[in-house]
């Protein structure tokens, strides 16, 4: 029996299977990776050479200038001009990293600017933009750049180039109004309002710059250039110009705004004032004292430089008065007092009240300033004369249970503690005190007592808690010369374009109505006539002589702890259609005929034109 050696085992039905599956997987995957690179290199191999090509291209931005400010008549208030920046272009400076810093130091040397400072500047901006230019210093000085041009075997990589700068030409006047600009931060970009925008893009921060940044801000452009597998710069490819941002027009007039600004610096030097249109809300002026250069802001501000014109030891300078400020108004609240008295049945325009002087009440003794005692009077003296008692009686009957708020809702509904909605970021609201506000802080143990009847009288004649700023005031005075439209103050009138052509008209928000009853608003218009022309008028002595008829309002704010007193006056003009009205106020400035009053008549007479031979001081004892 032989023995077969060269018999192999049979294909079995397992084996089978297991060579057509492998084999199987084998031709799937061939036939994927097939038509993967059949897909890559027939029917995207155009899109992806495009792109290829795109990663050799590179685009640098061009900084587009900003659109120019205008006055109400087209005088700039804030422009542009061209700087020379120093800049550095990464692909020509020294590959060395010893020859590069002996560079930065002799830079360093010709700009005043430490080499470590400056490394770190160029270090983090071409992190950023790795195939722009990197800036190290704006606003280089011509004899600078001279010499870096005559010496540029020296520096190189170094180059000088022409940017746009923010002007503000006026320097201080104006300078609350037109506010600054920045470069954008991290957390503004992620902000909708900064759609487009870019890191290194400067933008409005505050003020009118802020609010209308959008117009004002232009479309940068760009310059495409080709840059090599290492990334080094090749070439530029093609220019794309920036676009100047629109033109914006403004309500302000200068000449006021300047004359303004001159009449409250010749005061204490810190308070604000507002002139607006009493039909249509526009502000003619806006200032506040002290005030500051915005050109400071055109370039990178230094952080010592903000710190000053931060501290509220310097008058906190970038503090917006006129419509940040928190202050008790004195007797020119004595308008809202008489206001609410009358449309909440109290008084009629002839309800006779009794001044002796003082009214006692609770143990306290509120007393007319100066201690003067007027006798029988109705409204219209009590406005003339600005009786105290008078209006402590108001603020003590308004108190009572069966008048709840009468007051403060009235104050409320004129505008006061509350923001005006004017088109400026920033505005405070301030504050009308109620007893639920005071018997809230006791419960907390934030003060020392409940409300108390003395508070609605203290209210009454605008002291105590309360705090407001001339812009909320004008804005009450506004509603009474107007019949009742509570208007919303705006700065902003058109959007035009270079050539000074509208394109955009800036909207006002509609009014508010209020029903005023004719007749009460003719006896407080009457009431303010006299106190700036009648006999025993507290500004009449200011206006005698002026040309145009004024009707206004003094006012003196207590502050106590020894500090000087606060001035105020509020005017309307020309009575007895009022246009205009100007509200001032000065910190420190005493009585409201001695210093605000007489700043308003400045005011005034650059307003309407007039001549403006000064009237003498000082007003009766209660103002």
């Amino acid at each position: 029996m032989y023995l077969d050696s060269d018999r192999r085992p049979t294909l079995t039905p397992q084996l089978a299977f297991r060579v057509a599956l492998i084999g199987g997987v084998a031709l799937v995957a061939f036939a994927v990776v097939f038509f993967r690179l059949w897909y890559l290199q027939v029917l995207s191999g155009d899109k992806y050479r495009a792109e290829a090509n795109n990663n050799r291209v590179r685009e640098i931005k061009v900084h587009a200038p900003r659109g120019e400010i205008v006055d109400r008549q087209g005088r700039p208030l804030v422009d542009n001009r061209t700087g020379l920046a120093v800049k550095v272009t990464p692909d020509r400076l020294p590959g060395d990293q010893g020859r590069r810093q002996q560079l930065y130091r002799r830079l360093g040397k010709v700009l005043g600017i430490a080499p470590a400072r400056m490394n770190r500047a160029v270090e983090r901006q071409l992190k950023t933009l790795p195939f722009s230019s990197a800036t190290i210093k704006q606003d280089v000085p011509l004899p600078v750049v001279s010499y870096l041009l005559e010496h540029q075997d020296e520096f190189p990589g170094i180059t000088v180039e022409r940017v746009f700068l923010r002007q503000y030409p006026h320097h201080q006047t104006g300078a609350h109004l037109f506010g600054t600009v920045g470069e954008v931060t991290k957390e503004q970009l992620k902000d909708q309002r900064y759609r487009g925008v870019g890191l290194g893009d400067r933008v409005g921060q505050s003020g009118i710059e802020y609010q209308y940044d959008r117009f004002l801000r232009g479309r940068n452009g760009a310059s495409r250039v080709q840059v090599d597998a290492m990334g080094n710069l090749k070439g530029e490819l093609s220019v794309r110009q920036p676009q100047q941002g629109r033109q914006l027009r403004l309500s302000i007039d200068l000449d006021v705004q300047r004359v303004g600004q001159r009449a409250l610096g010749g005061g204490t030097g810190r308070g604000a004032f507002v002139v607006m249109n009493v039909q249509n809300g526009e502000v003619v002026a806006l200032g506040s004292q002290p005030s500051y250069d915005p050109n400071v802001f055109a370039k990178v501000i230094k952080a010592s430089d903000y710190r000053r014109l931060s501290k509220p030891e310097n008058g906190a300078p970038l503090s917006n008065r006129a419509t940040q400020g928190l202050y008790p108004t004195g007797s020119t609240m004595k308008l809202i007092t008489a206001t609410a008295a009358l449309e909440g049945g109290q008084i009629t325009p002839d309800t006779v009240q009794f001044d002796g002087g003082s009214l006692r009440v609770g143990g306290v003794t509120f007393k007319n300033a100066g201690g003067a005692a007027h006798g029988a009077l109705a409204l219209r003296q009590a406005l003339t004369v600005s009786s105290d008692v008078f209006f402590y009686r108001l603020g003590l009957e308004m108190n009572g249970a069966g008048n709840g708020l009468l007051l403060q809702s009235w104050a409320h509904r004129l505008g006061m503690g509350r923001r005006t909605g004017i088109d400026l970021p920033g505005e405070l609201p301030g504050l009308i005190p109620s007893p639920h506000w005071r018997d809230r802080l006791y419960k907390k143990k934030l003060t020392d007592r409940p409300w108390t009847p003395g508070d609605n009288i203290n209210l009454a004649v605008g002291q105590g808690d309360l705090q407001s700023n001339p812009l909320q005031l004008a804005v009450a005075y506004a509603t009474i010369a107007n019949g009742g439209k509570v208007l919303s103050p705006r700065i902003g009138m058109r959007i035009e374009d270079a050539g000074g052509r509208a394109l955009q008209e800036l909207q006002a928000p509609a009014a508010r109505r209020l029903k005023l009853k004719p007749e009460f608003r003719q006896a407080i218009l009457e009431g303010l006539r006299g106190a700036a022309s009648a006999p025993g008028g507290t500004s009449a002595a200011v206006f005698k002589g002026f040309p145009i008829p004024v009707a206004g309002k003094t006012g003196t704010a207590e502050k106590g702890a020894g500090r000087a007193d606060q001035s105020w006056y509020v005017a309307l003009a020309p009575f007895p259609s009022p246009k205009y009205v100007v509200a001032v106020t000065d910190e420190a400035g005493g009585f409201g005929a001695d210093t605000a009053a007489p700043m308003a008549r400045t005011i005034l007479a650059e307003l309407f034109g007039v001549k403006n031979d000064e009237g003498s001081t000082g007003g009766g004892p209660s103002d």
